[in-house]
């Protein structure tokens, strides 16, 4: 191996530290080294800007296009108002999360799959009265195992199924390839989790303190032809709304007061609530809920998908001092519908379109996004916070699910490409009004995507150098050409490397070097790279290691410390069971 060989592992080494210590952004890192290995003449231009055209990345984006258009028309909602319901225990709290969240990580990548399911699952652990910190790892966990059932569950296996491609020119791998093995990897973790996680997650109660926030009056209505007309008060869920109060109903002039929970609901009664910003979010993405109108005007439910929750104080010389909400006709003024209304952070009593407006009310606002910038200076408005906040489509929730099921179908029956297949459902998702443009483009993880793009300029460098054959041979010396062994140093190492750094670099690293070890061996590539796959995913036992548990890392009032308990033995197990049945499957001998 010459200079330039050495070069580049200095340089990978660099990039390692650097990504493990945790202070510069992986996308950063890759990027300069991206700029490094170009700018010195290792790889050609065409070489390092490769992995910005693969097949794997493109991929990626378009399947997170797929799972917004899921999580804006209300699917997830589906799955969790279906199947979490009222649990008796931790571990069929637990178990109501896994086996659901596993299956949907299956066929949607499992990150945006977490970053769904956590404001659920934090607002449910409050309603059943469960610490989240008994929920929020086994949630990133059975996301993790769900990865791993097919090729589009994380972003890790298509992004080595390009790189694979472009390596060996070989077609790669099928969307099911990776089940044979996945299945039962995850079906014994799930079982271990269950067994152990109930008794060893620790129990913190939430940190957030809710008594500081602001205690709004909210009204909102019930849709006409709604899903909730017909049920009672305690059947539609009114009742077990946490931090929400439901003060009374106003129905044909009249108003119904200490609602009780066999009050049955009717088209257009307005419901009038106490409670504060979050719970208010919670009660807006009820199906059936819909703003309440004041004016006598059309509301702004035809472009719910572009609207989001706004709070604005009034200042002294806001125009509409002094009148009465229903006459400020905020929707001819603002382009906004007043939800809530908050007076010296309590809330004022009375029918909300008849409260007169003071210095200082904060109006929980429905808006379009522009309402923000046109506000933030002017004389109205004393303060603007954005809530980023939006409101399923929940007329699109089926439809959500049948384009992914029809990308699925297409994909595994071979009529197109994964890629293909999930561009198709990605265009479907938004010419279909599931997910729209702005969300879309919100969906994709941009230093994510840099990170994978630029660590294909690295991999190429360590096969183009000889490098990647440098390193194979370390490892084929250490386990003396024995394939049992080098698929245990294999996977070992990957796994380790994912802890410190991102799984989508750790993979891309090494994955040169498994293809030359293989050939060394003249044995075939695809259990070893199965194996990658696998243990670039399984990463339990550190926050860093893997993007969901970084998520649902300060959800859950975690440190550090619990990750490493629990999460450590987890990959063990998980890294000894994957090898074995890696080595039953592909009929791995022993010599």
């Amino acid at each position: 191996m010459d200079w330039q060989g050495w070069f580049v592992l200095s340089l990978a080494a660099m990039a390692l530290v650097l990504m493990s210590v945790g202070r510069y952004g992986p996308h950063l890192v890759m990027l300069s080294v991206l700029i490094v290995l170009s700018a010195t003449g290792i790889i050609s231009a065409d070489e390092a800007l490769s992995g910005f055209s693969n097949s794997g990345l493109i991929t990626v984006v378009a399947m997170f296009v797929v799972a917004a258009g899921i999580h804006h028309s209300g699917g997830v909602d589906l799955v969790v108002n279906h199947l979490l319901r009222s649990p008796r225990s931790v571990r069929s709290a637990q178990a109501r999360i896994i086996f659901p969240v596993a299956l949907l990580s299956g066929f949607l990548n499992n990150t945006p799959v977490v970053a769904t399911m956590i404001p659920a699952i934090h607002a449910w652990s409050r309603k059943i009265g469960i610490s989240s910190s008994k929920l929020m790892i086994p949630l990133s966990y059975s996301a993790i195992l769900g990865g791993t059932l097919t090729l589009i569950g994380t972003s890790t296996n298509l992004v080595v199924n390009g790189q694979y491609q472009q390596l060996t020119g070989d077609e790669g791998f099928s969307i099911f390839s990776i089940t044979a093995v996945g299945l039962p990897v995850a079906i014994f973790g799930l079982g271990i989790m269950l067994l152990v996680l109930p008794r060893a997650l620790p129990d913190r109660k939430d940190q957030q303190k809710f008594g500081a926030m602001r205690e709004f009056t909210l009204e909102v209505a019930v849709a006409l032809d709604g899903p909730l007309v017909g049920k009672s008060v305690g059947e539609a869920g009114l009742r077990e709304l946490d931090r929400l109060y439901l003060v009374e109903i106003e129905r044909d002039g009249s108003v119904v007061t200490a609602v009780p929970s066999e009050e049955r609901l009717r088209g257009g009664d307005r419901l009038v609530f106490a409670g504060d910003t979050q719970a208010i979010s919670d009660l807006l993405r009820i199906n059936g809920i819909v703003p309440s109108v004041h004016d006598d005007e059309p509301s702004l439910s035809k472009d719910r998908a572009e609207r989001r929750l706004v709070e604005a104080a009034l200042s002294p010389q806001s125009e509409v001092l002094g009148m009465t909400i229903r006459d400020a006709r905020f929707r001819d003024r603002y382009g906004a519908v007043v939800l809530a209304v908050a007076r010296g952070g309590e809330r004022v009593s009375g029918n909300l379109g008849n409260i007169r407006l003071k210095t200082g009310d904060v109006l929980l606002l429905e808006a379009r996004p522009a309402f923000v910038s046109r506000q933030r200076y002017a004389k109205d408005f004393l303060l603007i916070n954005d809530l980023e906040t939006d409101t399923p489509r929940h007329d699109r929730a089926y439809l959500s699910w049948g384009i992914l099921l029809v990308l699925v179908g297409l994909a595994a029956s071979g009529v197109f490409s994964m890629l293909n297949a999930a561009l198709l459902g990605a265009a479907l998702m938004i010419l279909t009004g599931c997910c729209s443009v702005g969300q879309a483009q919100k969906a994709v993880d941009v230093p994510v995507m840099l990170t994978i793009a630029a660590s294909f300029a690295l991999g190429a460098a360590l096969e183009a150098t000889g490098a990647a054959g440098y390193v194979a041979e370390g490892i084929l010396a250490a386990s003396s050409g024995h394939p049992v062994l080098t698929l245990v140093l294999v996977y070992l190492s990957v796994s380790v490397l994912t802890e410190v750094i991102t799984n989508n670099a750790a993979a891309v690293l090494v994955l040169p070097v498994v293809l030359s070890m293989t050939t060394a061996l003249g044995i075939a590539p695809e259990p070893y790279v199965i194996a990658l796959m696998m243990a670039a995913s399984a990463s339990f036992a550190t926050p860093l290691g893997y993007q969901t548990n970084m998520m649902v890392f300060g959800p859950g009032g975690y440190r550090f410390m619990d990750f490493v308990k629990v999460g450590l033995p987890m990959n063990l197990v998980i890294g000894a069971v994957t090898v074995t049945v890696i080595t039953l499957v592909y009929g791995i001998k022993a010599s």
